[in-house]
């Protein structure tokens, strides 16, 4: 038994595989958020480009109304598209300025 447990404590190849595999998977995932985090900010802003699109159609309408004299009639109508507050791209998604936290303690809301 006592050279059983001599062999165990000499015996380091497992802790050698081990803690290499344990760099090699800090460096992957360390790689994987940094990666996860550019895919993220890619597809805010082309969601931001497809919002800007339909934002910039205009939707306005018109039609004339119709009339069968004697008979009846309808009126027309129209729509006029005014500008919202996001058209011309001044709403950034993803590209606000860092805003510095408030004191801790007695701070208001």
């Amino acid at each position: 038994m006592n050279t059983l447990l001599k062999a165990l404590r000499d015996d380091e190849a497992g802790f050698i595989i081990s803690a290499e595999l344990v760099l090699i998977a800090t460096l992957l995932v360390i790689g994987l958020i940094v990666g996860l985090s550019e895919v993220q900010d890619s597809v805010v802003n082309e969601l931001n480009d497809i919002a800007e699109a339909i934002g910039s159609l205009n939707q306005s309408y018109f039609y004339h109304g119709q009339s069968a004299p004697g008979k009846s009639h309808t009126r027309g109508s129209f729509f006029n598209d005014r500008r919202d507050a996001c058209d011309g791209n001044e709403c950034a998604i993803s590209c606000d300025n860092p805003v510095p936290e408030s004191p801790k303690g007695g701070g208001h809301w």
